[in-house]
C-alpha cells in the first residue's frame, strides 16, 4: 500500500517536472505545472507523515505557503498580461 503511494508520488512529481521543462513558453502553463508539483509534494508529505505516525500539523503550514506562492504567481501573471498583452516569455524585453 505504501509502496504504491510512493510510486504515485514519484510519478506525479516527475510528470510535473517534465511539463515544467517542456512548456516553458507560456507563464500560465509553468504556473500550473508548479502547482501540480506542489500538489504532488503535499501528497508525498501526507504519505510520509501518516506512514511514520507523525502529527500532520505541518501539512497545513505547507498548504498555506503553497497557496501564497500560487497567488503571488497569479498576480505576477495578471500584471504581465496587462502590461504586455500576453504571457509569452519570448516577448518580454525585461528578461533579455
Amino acid at each position: 500500500m505504501v509502496i504504491n503511494n510512493v510510486l504515485i508520488f514519484f510519478s506525479m512529481f516527475l510528470i510535473g517536472i517534465l511539463v515544467f521543462c517542456l512548456k516553458c513558453k507560456h507563464l500560465l502553463l509553468m504556473l500550473l505545472s508548479l502547482e501540480f508539483i506542489m500538489l504532488s509534494l503535499f501528497f508525498g508529505l501526507q504519505v510520509s507523515l501518516t506512514y511514520y505516525y507523525y502529527e500532520t500539523n505541518f501539512s497545513m503550514v505547507f498548504l498555506t505557503m503553497s497557496v501564497c506562492e500560487g497567488s503571488l504567481g497569479l498576480s505576477i501573471l495578471v500584471l504581465m498580461v496587462r502590461s504586455y498583452g500576453n504571457d509569452y516569455f519570448q516577448s518580454f524585453n525585461i528578461l533579455w
